[in-house]
């Protein structure tokens, strides 16, 4: 701990190569501070510990013409693990911010496709409109439209239709990017 307190007196002095000397000393302790801001989050976060440290650690150092970090001062390694850990809670806030703007999605989740149970029991005006698109889709391309009848109307996962279809999984993964993007642009226009 003492070498992290004379480092980062080295840093403040203005030593350029301080700042290269600090991050093996703290990283594994950053990271694990890091780990304990994630598991505190909600579910689904995409930020990964690494990602969040290194953030936060270009947040602590003073960067050349920046008047406000020039200004930062660390009595000692528990001063400066202080500040990362306000760094972390201020970056984590920013994301949580920005992912309720409606530019990053607003209210949106995300879903996870594979395991949602996509067999229909009985039709509806959307599945009308599905299949009125499905035809089109089929008109162009039919093995497209034959995967999201598998998966669609008849649950099945992509691997298993795959499978009915006797193709790849790596095809069917294109044919099923490939047909979702189609039908949502056809749902969409069928919409208006």
């Amino acid at each position: 701990m003492r070498d992290i307190t004379r480092i980062l007196s080295a840093i403040d002095q203005g030593d350029p190569h301080a700042a290269e000397q600090l991050l093996p000393l703290i990283y594994d302790e950053l990271r694990k501070l890091a780990a304990q801001k994630l598991a505190q989050e909600a579910p689904g976060q995409t930020l990964q510990a690494t990602a969040l440290v290194h953030e936060a650690y270009l947040r602590l150092l003073p960067r050349a013409g920046d008047e406000a970090a020039a200004g930062k001062h660390w009595d000692n390694s528990r001063h400066f693990f202080a500040a990362a850990a306000e760094a972390m809670r201020r970056i984590l806030l920013d994301r949580a911010r920005d992912k309720r703007r409606l530019k990053r999605g607003g209210g949106w989740r995300r879903l996870n496709l594979e395991h949602i149970d996509l067999a229909v029991n009985e039709p509806s005006a959307d599945v009308l409109l599905l299949d009125a698109a499905l035809q089109k889709l089929a008109a162009e391309d039919a093995v497209c439209a034959d995967l999201v009848k598998l998966r669609f109307f008849a649950g099945l996962t992509l691997e298993d239709a795959a499978r009915a279809l006797g193709i790849s999984r790596r095809s069917a993964d294109r044919y099923w990017a490939f047909a979702r993007s189609w039908l949502y642009d056809e749902l969409r226009r069928e919409e208006e």
